[in-house]
């Protein structure tokens, strides 16, 4: 039989012995009824880049002109206008079957070893099933917050008097004497010198929170409004060899975060550095080990340096272990049959690459006498 197999002898093998948990990981084990083979695929590592961005919408006020003349400022919003830009990037490995790279575990007939595969068929484990599986849970976006000149909410805060104004010179007038009135009164609470005072703490707390609010919404008629929302989105990105500043997604103000054939929208770039390629061991002659006969084939990853930019500004630097950039290499199967002294491996899921390799016996806990 050929050490490397095509896909459709996996599905074989994993439909005779698997058995699966809540995270959907597979326990196959090596018996007659499968020939004590078994079979798994080695990883692609992919990047998993989450970007966030802050969408700002920016609405005018219809006194703007007036801010400076009765309020002495000129910090308003003359326009409206919306935009978005970038607020984080988060960038994690996971992987994923390579195509064409399958292999078969022939074992010894009698043996009992077991391989603990995730539910790509990605190997976890052999002999332990002390696995620890990588979860990713994506941040969520808020919702927009809200404006008090949004279908004109603003209006439960002005007088008759206001509203029946003929002109916006007028009513800025007499918007601005009730900001300067709001404010006496806030300043008459505070005191204690207000007409009538309210007859408990809560009671004040409503009455100063009312009176904030109408402000609020009086100002805006002079200062405009400024609303936020955030949004996030997911991009798969595979590193295949090192490149310079690679445009991976767009920030646009139109439309947010969108993909990088999305000409309305800013370039956000990654770049990808080769730092080690994965070689093959040497002994301790220097002369490289030969792969052993029927081996146990894992990664050895190579690592490469991920930055990723936008505007001018340096948003994510960080080093990865990336399975394409090594090589595959094996460990002789005796190593999981010894009825002695049978040992255990674990392997990274995102690099195929070993974690952990020790004797089982070491690896369980003693029990006491």
């Amino acid at each position: 039989m050929t050490h490397k197999l095509k896909i459709f002898l996996l599905a074989i093998v994993l439909c005779v012995s698997a058995t699966s948990n809540a995270q959907l990981l597979q326990k196959l084990v090596a018996a007659k009824h499968n020939d004590y083979g078994l079979i798994y695929s080695l990883p692609k590592t992919h990047l998993r880049i989450e970007v966030e961005a802050q969408q700002t919408i920016k609405k005018k006020g219809e006194l703007y002109n007036y801010a400076k003349m009765y309020l002495g400022t000129d910090n308003v919003i003359l326009e409206d206008s919306q935009s978005w830009t970038l607020k984080s990037i988060k960038v994690t490995s996971y992987g994923i079957p390579e195509k064409g790279n399958e292999y078969l575990i022939q074992f010894k007939a009698g043996a009992t070893p077991f391989i603990i595969v995730d539910e790509n068929g990605l190997p976890l484990a052999i002999n332990t099933e002390d696995v620890t599986t990588e979860s990713y849970e994506s941040k969520e976006g808020s919702p927009l917050t809200t404006s008090v000149l949004d279908n004109n909410a603003y209006l439960s805060s002005l007088s008759g008097e206001i509203l029946a104004s003929g002109s916006l010179s007028k009513r800025a007038e007499l918007v601005a004497q009730a900001i300067y009135k709001i404010r006496e009164s806030r300043n008459n609470y505070a005191i204690g010198e207000a007409d009538q005072m309210p007859a408990d703490g809560e009671s004040m707390r409503l009455v100063l929170n009312e009176l904030d609010k109408r402000e609020e919404a009086l100002m805006a008629l002079f200062l405009g409004t400024t609303q936020t929302a955030t949004a996030v989105k997911t991009f798969d990105f595979v590193p295949t060899d090192s490149i310079e500043k690679e445009v991976v997604l767009r920030i646009s103000d139109i439309n947010g975060i969108t993909s990088k054939d999305d000409l309305s929208g800013e370039p956000v770039y990654i770049s990808v550095t080769a730092i080690t390629k994965g070689s093959m061991p040497l002994d301790e002659k220097g002369i490289v080990k030969q792969i052993p006969k029927g081996a146990i084939m894992y990664k050895i990853p190579g690592k490469a340096q991920i930055t990723i930019h936008h505007d001018g500004k340096e948003w994510f630097n960080d080093m990865f272990d990336v399975a394409q950039f090594g090589i595959d290499y094996g460990l002789a199967p005796t190593l999981f049959t010894d009825k002695k002294k049978p040992s255990y491996v674990k392997f990274h899921p995102a690099t195929g690459g070993i974690m952990e390799i020790g004797l089982l016996e070491e690896a369980l806990p003693t029990e006491k006498k």
